[in-house]
């Protein structure tokens, strides 16, 4: 057995022993650039302006929440001198970002149950032909939702709600159905998804719905992707009116896109978004009705923080059709036997995923990688078992091909990253397989899980411990003993405690950039305490006090960092 060191460094016994005690920062990286180069720089640029960060946040609060100043907070970030001084560094960050979307949500709160005579609606029997043609009942939490809905914009409230659901609970059908409401009273709505693939996949169904049920919708589909030629049709047809309803990315969002009347902005996966380009949108009409949808599973305690400023409707039921995922929590011993079992699901005309943490080979070997999981996959099943990758990587147009071909049953088995994991509905997926599970939070593989078990065939989960600890068996055991996501997630912040760093990789649906949910819950606590103690002196800033607080705020909205669960 031989190995090889590349670019090797001597250093002397005593540099050695100087180096090997600091936590050394370790940056993402380009083609050219090092580590140590980055290290080099980040260290100058800090020498020369790191004095010049302004401090936004008082002495006196800085001592109460036991935080360090900001020149101290960027210095550990990148230098810390110990793992507690990182840990404060962080905590510091974390408590800064809550802060100022806490304030955002008390200033926002303020705008709930407003009233309107510009977008007041009438009772339509379209919506309720609907639900009588479509081949499956919709559930008592579905029902009342959109009753919720209907009542609040005939009433003439500007409608400020979100639809909390688990995956696969059917937000979109009640969705498509405000939807109906609003084009069937003359209107004009918009639909917008975090992704191409998403965008498209509704646009499909809705196009679909349209031509088998008579519905009056008028749709288009708006991307980054289009032709400028196509782009322009969809932005002549908004303006005009002929088209009622358009299904769009960000692409919404860019000033030549204009109505003659929005009158309703549902958003989907919109935690995706930043709270002023979701603003932005509804600014485009007058008194826009605002639907917000997330599948989030949020704790209660977290939840009464993060929905303060919006009226809140949960679907905690599946469909009746739905047959619950069978799930399996395994070691790498059977690793065999799961590959046996996805080559039986795909013989029976089913398909299946297998997740894995990473793109390629890294630093981190004993991390399974897309590119060679895809490679041995295909070598384990034979080739008469159509096997893909998807990942990150990729350009736009190759994901949605692929994605596409997948849910046209042209792939058999997908190897892939968590791109999968927003909303994708392909009801004939009936194997997930999620290697490394250990290295995922349990939100995360709650969602991940969600993309099979929508059709009517059994579906089934199989988590992957590559760890040989009783603590990850017990940690893994709660998504793979539960389906719910709202008990999963309870049981996560209990398990984990407010506070406790996991190491385990976030699917991203906090929201934030750089704050958790669970390992920093306990700064959102307190910045949400702070946040109404300052909201309550002073709502708009305007205090002379409170200048540098204003022009931070300020900064922090313009920059679109102010998230929204």
């Amino acid at each position: 057995l031989f190995f090889n060191v590349d670019q090797p460094r001597i250093y002397s016994p005593s540099k050695y022993s100087e180096i090997s005690d600091k936590l050394i920062p370790v940056y993402p990286l380009t083609k050219g650039l090092s580590n140590d180069t980055m290290s080099k720089y980040t260290q100058m640029a800090f020498e020369k302006c790191g004095k010049r960060l302004n401090e936004v946040l008082s002495p006196e609060l800085l001592k109460k929440r036991g935080l360090p100043d900001i020149i101290t907070t960027v210095s550990d970030m990148h230098r810390p001198t110990s793992d507690n001084a990182l840990y404060r560094a962080k905590k510091r960050i974390a408590y800064e970002e809550f802060l100022w979307y806490c304030f955002a949500i008390k200033q926002n709160s303020s705008e709930v149950l407003k009233k309107t005579e510009v977008n007041k609606y009438i009772p339509v029997a379209d919506t309720k032909r609907l639900t009588e043609k479509l081949p499956f009942k919709l559930t008592k939490p579905q029902i009342e939702t959109y009753k919720t809905i209907e009542k609040e914009t005939c009433e003439g409230t500007v409608l400020n709600r979100l639809i909390q659901g688990d995956v696969g609970s059917g937000k979109t059908i009640v969705a498509i159905l405000a939807l109906l409401l609003c084009v069937c009273n003359g209107k004009q709505g918009a639909f917008m998804a975090p992704t191409e693939v998403l965008a498209t996949q509704h646009f499909n169904k809705i196009s679909e719905m349209t031509k088998e049920y008579g519905l009056p919708f008028k749709a288009a589909l708006l991307t980054g992707s289009l032709s400028a030629k196509a782009k322009r049709e969809v932005y002549e047809s908004l303006l005009n009116g002929s088209v009622n309803l358009v299904i769009g990315t960000h692409a919404l969002l860019e000033d030549p896109v204009k109505f003659k009347d929005l009158s309703m902005v549902v958003t989907d996966e919109q935690h995706r978004f930043g709270v002023e380009q979701r603003k932005k949108l509804t600014l485009k009409g007058e008194d826009v009705h605002t639907i917000v949808m997330s599948a989030t599973p949020i704790p209660r305690s977290l939840a009464m923080i993060l929905y303060g400023g919006m009226q809140v409707c949960v679907i905690d039921e599946l469909p009746a059709n739905r047959l619950p995922i069978k799930n399996a929590l395994v070691d790498v011993n059977y690793r065999q036997s799961a590959y046996a079992f996805i080559k039986k699901e795909v013989e029976a005309s089913h398909q299946a995923y297998v997740i894995c943490p990473m793109i390629e080979p890294g630093v981190m070997e004993d991390l399974e990688n897309v590119k060679d999981y895809g490679k041995m996959l295909s070598e384990k099943l034979g080739d008469k078992i159509r096997i893909a990758i998807l990942h990150g990587k990729m350009k736009g147009k190759e994901k949605n091909e692929i994605m596409e071909n997948f849910a046209a049953g042209n792939i058999d088995v997908l190897v892939s990253t968590t791109v999968i994991e927003v909303g994708i509905d392909v009801p004939n997926a009936t194997v997930m397989m999620i290697e490394n599970a250990e290295r995922f939070g349990l939100a995360a593989l709650h969602q991940i899980r969600g993309r099979v078990g929508r059709g009517k065939d059994q579906s089934f989960c199989i988590f992957v411990d590559t760890t040989r600890s009783e603590k990850t068996k017990k940690r893994l055991g709660v998504v793979a003993n539960s389906n719910n996501g709202f008990e999963i997630a309870e049981a996560d912040l209990k398990m984990r405690g407010p506070g406790e760093m996991s190491g385990t990789l976030q699917s991203g649906d906090s929201g934030f950039v750089f704050a958790d949910l669970y390992e920093d819950a306990d700064m959102l606590y307190i910045a949400n305490e702070d946040a109404g103690a300052l909201f309550a002196d002073d709502p708009d800033l305007s205090k002379s006090e409170n200048a540098a607080l204003s022009k931070r705020y300020n900064e922090v909205q313009n920059a679109g960092y102010l998230r929204t669960i």
